[in-house]
């Protein structure tokens, strides 16, 4: 008699962009122990796709819209206790893995990581590790905290389509000299010479 075979490690896939959300279905999906269980292309359909599939790692890109990948790992992390968050980025700022990693990811990798890297984090998160890369975890620890509030990140997402300050207020239901004084405090904070540096700056460093 053969012994029970083990369940794979079921995994949602968050990525906006089909081609590279395909490829990286079919790399895992070569993998024995690991199964692709779920698809996704925006932010806000993680977590009816993570309960929907029964998922146990969810790899998140950052830059999709409805909801960025760390945003959806918040959302995660309320609402499917114990799932574990992968997060993917072409970028690797520090700022980006700090907010992961507040957000509840368990792993950061860039996305030009080998196959084998990326199945072996999710076997690793699995068992309750933490997989970081070495450089941006050093990177990230120079570069210190954000120094940005949430509601200054909120105004400047929000400015940074370049509409007036009173179309913003109208927006985000603030008084124009709220939005004003966020947006002034936003651009001191980032060394920056306008609302546009400021968001420009804050997205370099991953701090949107």
């Amino acid at each position: 008699m053969t012994a029970p075979t083990e369940r794979p490690i079921r995994v949602l896939l968050a990525e906006d962009q089909s081609m590279v959300r395909e490829a990286l279905a079919a790399l895992l999906g070569l993998e024995p122990d690991i199964a692709v269980v779920a698809q996704v292309a925006r932010g806000d359909e993680v977590v009816a796709a993570a309960r929907a599939h029964d998922v146990n790692v969810a790899l998140l890109d950052i830059e999709m819209p409805g909801l960025t990948g760390i945003e959806a790992a918040r959302e995660l992390r309320d609402a499917v206790p114990g799932l574990r968050i992968v997060v993917l980025t072409t970028f690797g700022r520090p700022g980006y893995l700090r907010g992961a990693m507040e957000a509840g990811a368990s792993a950061f990798l860039v996305k030009d990581a080998p196959a084998a890297q990326l199945a072996d984090a999710v076997r690793k998160v699995m068992a309750g590790e933490r997989v970081i890369d070495p450089t941006l975890a050093a990177a990230a620890l120079a570069e210190g905290p954000n120094p940005l509030t949430d509601r200054e990140r909120e105004v400047l997402r929000a400015a940074a389509g370049g509409a007036a300050n009173a179309d913003l207020a109208a927006q985000l239901h603030l008084s124009p000299g709220t939005v004003r004084n966020y947006l002034s405090t936003a651009i001191q904070k980032t060394s920056a010479r306008n609302r546009a540096d400021a968001v420009r700056i804050a997205r370099e460093k991953g701090w949107l």
